[in-house]
């Protein structure tokens, strides 16, 4: 069983890392709300934030062994701060310069995107509720409604998340294997949701918005976004280009595991305009006084004020009253401010843009590795509440509101009796191997639920608290989580940390961890305890001068059957040694990996159709040759064994042979 457990783990670390500028990183739970003191309050000034980013920054990275990093704080349209702090070149020792070091910006790059497809509704040239078929010279099948760019911008297309080709090669971008159209047309996805009804990540739907902007306007998109956002704001290092021209390549910070290991190749991503761009904190200043400015009421030189709100008027709720999405951001209010954000992360890279709406105030930082036990999110994390609470701090409280401790404990029981998947997920071939890395939920005598799966500073499980009905708020923080109810019955649940574009739903009872797991376990402890119990018996008899006195076919049967156990169970180890393999240079997901899946899947074939048949001889065998009570026992449990496992193999896609996963 650890052999399929760690195949589930590291295959659910591929969804989860992400992916392809990709899969952005959750938004910062909600900080838990302090008073306020009006006469303490530091003013957001450029020598105050500059004073107190100087004292959190450079220890924040120095903590979590990260090379480098950039901050830059707007106010009034004016930038207040743009620093940097550690170096873009381990090596070289080269200092991060905020004017002039480009950090490559994953899914903030979405943003632009989004921008683009504004300007052109704007110029009327596109429709948010048209049907995205015709603007495209391809047709993306459609499950019971057509999908349009409304959706796309609220990440309801209903796509599911693959992961091959999330990241290539420099050498692949420069032969055109990256062509934003013959790859969107090779790559589409199966569509696990009907348009509009589940929020679901993807990094493909913000593609095709992409690709509708170059053919509606009539210029590849990379040129487009050059010349009708970055020239008018003065972006003067922005690029999508992958590779970078020459003049910009000199200028790209490396990207690193950790600060002080070894740089990594430079990230490339086919799906450009969900996370190809690469910028400097100055650039990203002065995007964030574009949206800031545009959205008081001003029009900018690259969007009328009134897109602009429309860019950011809240567009969906799937889980009341969790944060939604709008047109491209999403919330993410923290102390009460109204705050709109977007974070990006490649494998090195990682970044984060908040927009405090009503004080015309924009915090952008990005990091240049991964660093130590995943800090870079909980340095985004508390670079956000620490500078809300420091300029924004929360009124003083409401009292806790009081629940009906009855209704509360039945209602915990009731969302936490199922396992959940995530929306946002891989359904074809072997991007479902992590299936069973299911979503549980625990419910506490108090009516309290506690997440396992999101951990808390300390490393412990979360703890949510009922504070309404379906509704239950973090011991430690704002953060809350919501059931998600069809007809009164919950379905599903969200937290507010990824509420807008992530939810967890019911999984169906056929793939239901509840009951598929525990199984999966025993059958895997049955086949494990055969395949180490033959040899170990052959050694005894050896040892002892004995032999099986059976018939030759009983004893050709048996052997197949044990033979057929270790093969069974080397399948899923193989898998999960390809993977890992796989998980550790993205750039692996391509097609050079298609001979192992195809491998794979002929393996996963032999295993679940031989092991089934193998185990059913040794049981027929067993009751002619008069064996044993014992003996014929272990037959049955040996061939409910095989039927389990063959039947986990076949749900994670182990045997599909798709090569669009």
């Amino acid at each position: 069983m650890r052999a399929l457990s760690g195949l589930v783990a590291v295959c659910c670390g591929l969804l989860v890392l992400f992916q392809a500028g990709a899969q952005p990183a959750p938004s910062a739970p909600q900080v838990a709300a302090r008073p306020s003191d009006a006469g303490s309050t530091p003013r957001l000034t450029a020598d105050d934030v500059t004073l107190w980013l100087d004292g959190f920054m450079p220890y924040a990275i120095g903590r979590g062994d990260i090379a480098g990093a950039v901050v830059t704080v707007v106010k009034d349209g004016q930038i207040l701060a743009r620093r940097g702090y550690g170096v873009s070149d381990v090596q070289k020792q080269t200092p991060v310069d905020p004017d002039g070091t480009l950090f490559r910006m994953a899914s903030v790059s979405k943003l632009m995107t989004w921008t683009a497809v504004m300007q052109l509704v704007e110029a009327g040239k596109l429709d948010l509720d048209t049907d995205i078929n015709q603007y495209l010279d391809f047709k993306v099948p459609e499950r019971g409604l057509p999908i349009t760019l409304r959706q796309l911008m609220t990440h309801t297309g209903g796509f599911e998340a693959n992961i091959k080709y999330m990241w290539t090669s420099e050498a692949v971008a420069a032969a055109g294997g990256t062509e934003l159209g013959p790859y969107l047309k090779r790559r589409i996805p199966a569509q696990i949701f009907a348009p509009g009804t589940v929020p679901a990540y993807s990094n493909y739907g913000t593609s095709l918005a992409g690709y509708i902007v170059e053919r509606v306007s009539g210029q590849p998109f990379v040129d487009y976004v050059e010349q009708h956002i970055f020239v008018p704001l003065q972006m003067q290092h922005a690029s999508f280009r992958q590779p970078l021209p020459p003049a910009l390549r000199g200028r790209v910070s490396q990207g690193y595991a950790l600060g002080s290991g070894q740089p990594r190749d430079f990230e490339v991503t086919p799906s450009a305009p969900a996370g190809a761009m690469s910028a400097t904190g100055s650039d990203m200043a002065r995007f964030m006084i574009a949206h800031l400015s545009a959205t008081g009421g001003h029009d900018t030189a690259i969007l009328k004020a009134a897109t602009s709100q429309q860019m950011l008027t809240p567009q969906t709720r799937f889980a009341p009253p969790l944060n939604t999405m709008a047109l491209g951001f999403y919330e993410i209010d923290v102390n009460g401010q109204r705050v709109v954000s977007h974070a990006g992360d490649t494998y090195s890279f990682h970044s984060q843009l908040f927009l405090f709406r009503d004080h015309d105030v924009g915090l952008f930082v990005a990091l240049n590795s991964a660093g130590a036990n995943g800090v870079t999110g909980p340095i985004r994390r508390e670079l956000l509440e620490n500078f809300a609470d420091r300029y924004f701090p929360a009124d003083a409280p409401a009292a806790a509101p009081q629940v009906d401790a009855a209704l509360a404990r039945e209602q915990a029981r009731q969302l936490a009796a199922p396992s959940y998947l995530d929306s946002r997920r891989a359904e074809t071939g072997i991007g479902r191997t992590g299936i069973l890395t299911q979503t549980r939920l625990e419910a506490l005598d108090d009516g309290s639920l506690r997440l396992p799966r999101l951990k808390q500073p300390n490393g412990q499980p979360s703890t949510f608290r009922p504070i309404a009905p379906w509704l239950w708020q973090a011991n430690n923080s704002e953060l809350r989580l919501a059931a998600i109810l069809k007809d009164g019955t919950p379905v599903g649940f969200a937290v507010d940390a990824s509420s807008p574009f992530n939810v967890f739903v019911r999984a169906e009872g056929y793939r239901s961890a509840v009951w598929l797991k525990p199984l999966l376990t025993a059958a895997m402890a049955v086949l494990a305890l055969s395949a180490l119990a033959w040899p170990v018996a052959a050694f005894v008899r050896r040892r002892h001068g004995r032999v099986l006195a059976w018939p030759r076919r009983t004893l050709l049967v048996y052997r197949l059957s044990r033979l057929a156990c270790w093969f069974m169970l080397l399948v899923p180890a193989a898998a999960m040694a390809l993977m890992a393999w796989a998980a550790a240079d993205f750039a692996r997901l391509d097609d050079r990996l298609d001979p192992a899946v195809i491998g794979l899947g002929i393996a996963s074939v032999i295993a679940i159709v031989g092991g089934i048949a193998a185990m059913a001889w040794n049981l027929l065998q067993t009751l002619r040759g008069g064996r044993g009570w014992l003996a014929r026992l272990w037959a049955v449990l040996l061939l409910m064994a095989a039927c389990v496992l063959a039947y986990a193999l076949a749900l994670m896609g182990l045997a599909d042979f798709a090569l669009n996963y």
